[in-house]
């Protein structure tokens, strides 16, 4: 049983969950422009960067889980699917399973091509990972794995919310 939590937070508590809130807007903007600057170093749209490392994690994809996986409109997803075939980095392939669907693929070796462009940020994590625990890992890695499910359900219902007039 999780520990109850007073109803008004420390001031210590409240220092602290902005720290990491904060930490978290830190880590999103560096995240998302290395991904963009990634994407561009090999031609691609930062929107076609993460697509692949959705095929590689979870794929083989159909259009419509790609859709679903990415938030995009079908219209969207078959132009990125060919963007991707067109540069040799996915294919569309027969659904073992159903012959009348149609799977897009990782082409692993065209892939792996792109590997040197992530060799100095592993090495920076690396570095970083050794400065904790095994204990404090596994703490880091549920955190951050609850904070991404919660972030893809807060992605899901913006998307699913009619537009707002910007004002």
């Amino acid at each position: 049983m999780a520990p109850r939590r007073p109803k008004k937070p420390s001031a210590r508590r409240a220092e602290l969950i902005a720290r990491v809130h904060m930490a978290g807007r830190v880590l999103s903007t560096a995240a998302v422009m290395f991904h963009a600057t990634l994407a561009a170093r090999q031609g691609l749209s930062a929107t076609d960067e993460k697509s692949l490392d959705l095929v590689d994690r979870f794929g083989p994809l159909t259009a419509g889980d790609l859709a679903r996986r990415t938030g995009l409109a079908p219209a969207s997803i078959t132009g990125l699917i060919s963007r991707l075939e067109q540069k040799g980095l996915v294919r569309r392939v027969p659904d073992p399973a159903d012959g009348r669907r149609v799977l897009i693929e990782l082409d692993r070796q065209a892939a792996a091509r792109h590997l040197p462009l992530f060799a100095d940020l592993l090495r920076r994590l690396e570095e970083l990972y050794d400065r904790y625990s095994d204990d404090e890992l596994e703490l880091i890695a549920g955190f951050i794995t609850e904070a991404a499910r919660r972030q893809q359900e807060a992605t899901e219902q913006l998307a699913a919310a009619p537009a707002s007039s910007g004002t």
